[in-house]
């Protein structure tokens, strides 16, 4: 039994990537805060706010601990995002600050903490995947919140690899950029006023022309990627769009 443990199964490229693995006959495990309608035997839904951080470790420990015996391998994908806030420095929630790191950030930290400490002594394949951006690599003025998060969660993955590579059994890590893709954050991100988001009429663009990946095709990429063994030599920070 393959397992997958995905965060953000309720739309965009976690909700793909959902669907495209329960056909391959994969075993998926969503974490989401909202319901997202699929109804399959191999599907398992956990309900469940990441920005609410308190309670992340035991979770995951909970669906390892059903799942361990029958197990062939294991994969996490920290898929889960927020935008949100989009503004200046000095003029942001800080509420809205705080929710971004810890879902950004604090959430899929947690959860690959807690994924390597149940599966230690597990002798079976066993894989990361942080779900980063673009935006982790490079600043964008009305976005510091999420830039932080994502730079944060390639600087984990990339100490935590490094750990990892010590160990017998150790967990295989990677921080993937997937592009710009067409998702509810996108739109977002469009609604954004000029003065919030200067580059807000560029990402408009992309819309208008085009430019923007479908979910569809970045999930079937990216299981591709995760499923070769290409998986295990690329670098750790990567770019789909790249490979």
């Amino acid at each position: 039994m393959h397992i997958y443990i995905i965060t953000g199964t309720t739309s965009g490229i976690g909700l793909e990537l959902t669907n495209q693995l329960l056909k391959l006959g994969k075993t998926v495990y969503g974490i989401a805060r909202r319901e997202n309608g699929i109804e399959h035997e191999n599907y398992h839904h956990v309900l469940f706010d990441l920005a609410v951080t308190s309670k992340l470790g035991d979770t995951m420990e909970k669906i390892v601990y059903e799942t361990v015996e029958k197990a062939t391998s294991f994969t996490l994908i920290n898929n889960a995002g927020t935008i949100e806030p989009i503004g200046m420095a000095g003029e942001l929630d800080s509420d809205l600050v705080a929710k971004s790191i810890a879902v950004n950030l604090a959430a899929p930290m947690i959860l690959t903490n807690a994924f390597i400490k149940m599966l230690a002594e597990k002798a079976i394949p066993k894989k990361v995947i942080q779900i980063s951006s673009g935006a982790g690599r490079n600043a964008y003025e009305g976005w510091s919140s999420y830039c932080a998060g994502k730079a944060g969660l390639d600087r984990f993955t990339e100490a935590v690899h490094l750990e990892e590579l010590k160990k017998e059994n150790g967990v295989r890590l990677i921080s993937i950029a997937p592009g710009i893709i067409d998702t509810n954050m996108q739109g977002t991100i469009r609604q954004s006023k000029e003065s919030a988001f200067p580059l807000v009429d560029r990402f408009k663009d992309y819309k208008t022309t085009g430019k923007l990946s479908s979910p569809e095709d970045v999930a079937a990429t990216l299981i591709q990627l995760i499923e070769s063994d290409q998986f295990y030599q690329i670098d750790v920070l990567s770019d789909l769009r790249n490979l």
